[in-house]
């Protein structure tokens, strides 16, 4: 197993589909919920859903940006989580840990055609390499706070 370190430069969450994203310095993230207070984490049915949160990597983030030729705030990519330090390319089945909690990669998260309703060319900077982020499952609840250690184990 590798490890890797990195950092939680940001958190972010919005509380129902197509509202705004709030971003937060510290939040509870939960098995049940995800980020608690954030629409896209709760369980779909009697299933859980694959994508509970999403994490972004703010060196692909910095590629996007440079695609872009403009500096587009993170929370635009819709992402809970921004990490720094961390190359999250192929990563499905990895651990992503900050304290206490424990996420597992599931997929890496396609852009959706909203993208370019945030910024034009979004949808196409953020398709390749990973860019648009990876797609994890809480596999255990903490709280995490901006500045935590992340560890990213594959």
């Amino acid at each position: 197993m590798t490890k890797k370190t990195g950092k939680l430069i940001g958190i972010a969450r919005r509380a129902a589909k197509r509202a705004p994203m709030e971003e937060l310095r510290e939040t509870e993230i939960t098995t049940e919920g995800g980020v608690v207070g954030d629409t896209r984490g709760r369980q779909r049915g009697t299933e859980m859903d694959g994508r509970q949160i999403t994490v972004l990597s703010a060196d692909a983030w910095g590629d996007v940006c440079a695609e872009l030729d403009a500096e587009v705030p993170w929370i635009f990519r819709r992402a809970n989580l921004l990490v720094e330090g961390l190359d999250l390319k192929e990563t499905e089945g990895a651990r992503i840990v900050i304290g206490d909690v424990e996420l597992e990669v599931t997929e890496e998260v396609d852009p959706c055609k909203r993208m370019d309703e945030q910024h034009q060319g979004l949808t196409a900077a953020l398709v390749p390499d990973w860019r648009g982020g990876a797609g994890c499952r809480v596999l255990s609840s903490g709280t995490i706070k901006v500045g935590d250690t992340v560890t990213l184990e594959t």
